[in-house]
């Protein structure tokens, strides 16, 4: 049976780090307060300039040279934060990895987003329309970041992870498993960029300044990021045909390590077997699961064989979860 099978895994971050103490300098908050409400340490965030096309363009150079392939049939960007409002992003990234001609388009599932683009990805894949494709997330969320918001410029940080997908066996390490995928419209304001969409433009009135960046409803979003991400995290795991006991490491969206936490007793996984990074990137978005899953094969965590569960939970509202057994690669610098 015709699967799509993770051949390469590729991972960029922007070079500039913003520390704890630097956001303390300017904002209403403490160090002791970020670590332990949110678990974030440090964060990376693009320079004036750098666009989330630059940051998924290099992810997706490592992901192809992991793969041992010059090129892919396509990119699947998986981006909140796209270069422009139009056009989309991903075509552009395809003509500067020399893609000439594949399909190209990008995917606005917000923190879910990557977890979207593999189920699509795999979609066309095992449906025969192209042998083999580029999914990326990537995002620069410090550029919707109001400066002056405590409650959000501490929790996010920039980059991009990609995956090279390839047609394969159902039976193959690396092949994606059941996706289970979900939405809630009626909650869509609790995570939001309320300006610069169709509905903001017609109304032709004067912007509220906040509203031009993003925005979140924490408290509702933690417990809804929690019930939903567990919720499909199951229905996964059982369309796949395992138990909780069975999966060795779980890839949640790293939203932040108290979700992590109650994620964790919720499926009565053991949260060591939760790879996590947030303490040194925060949260970023789209990019948070591929980037966790380099820092797992870099640390050694993540290991060929292991059952592994990836599990997000975005704006929209949007979740998603899928498995994989883990292959044999490795990480191209």
């Amino acid at each position: 049976m015709r699967a799509a099978v993770v051949a390469g895994l590729g991972a960029w971050l922007p070079p500039r780090v913003v520390t704890n103490d630097e956001l303390t300098a300017r904002l209403d908050t403490t160090d002791e307060w970020i670590r332990s409400r949110i678990g974030v340490v440090t964060r990376h965030v693009v320079e004036p300039g750098m666009a989330t096309s630059d940051l998924s363009v290099e992810a997706a150079r490592r992901a192809l040279r992991s793969a041992g392939v010059p090129g892919a049939g396509g990119v699947i960007l998986a981006t909140t934060t796209p270069d422009r409002p139009c056009p989309a992003t991903a075509p552009e990234i395809a003509s500067r990895l020399g893609l000439d001609g594949v399909p190209a388009f990008d995917i606005a599932a917000v923190c879910t987003g990557f977890v979207y683009g593999l189920g699509v990805g795999a979609g066309l894949i095992t449906s025969g329309i192209v042998d083999s494709l580029i999914v990326i997330g990537g995002d620069a969320y410090s550029t919707i970041l109001n400066p002056q918001d405590r409650t959000t410029s501490v929790i996010f940080g920039d980059g991009a992870g990609a995956v090279v997908l390839r047609a394969g066996s159902a039976d193959e390490p690396g092949a994606l498993g059941p996706f289970d995928l979900g939405s809630d419209g009626e909650l869509s304001d609790l995570i939001t960029v309320p300006a610069g969409g169709s509905r903001q433009r017609s109304s032709r009135g004067i912007v509220p300044h906040g509203d031009k960046f993003f925005q979140m409803e924490g408290r509702e979003v933690f417990a809804n990021a929690v019930a939903r991400m567990s919720a499909s995290s199951r229905n996964a795991i059982k369309r796949q045909g395992w138990v909780a006991s069975d999966v060795d490491r779980v890839i949640a969206h790293q939203a932040n390590t108290r979700i992590l936490d109650a994620v964790s007793a919720e499926l009565e996984v053991p949260r060591d077997k939760f790879i996590s990074n947030i303490t040194d990137v925060g949260n970023t978005s789209a990019a948070s699961i591929p980037l966790a899953l380099a820092h797992g094969v870099r640390s050694g965590e993540l290991q060929p064989g292991h059952k592994v569960l990836l599990t997000a939970f975005g704006g929209g509202l949007t979740w998603g979860a899928t498995t994989l057994t883990w292959p044999t690669l490795s990480l191209a610098e």
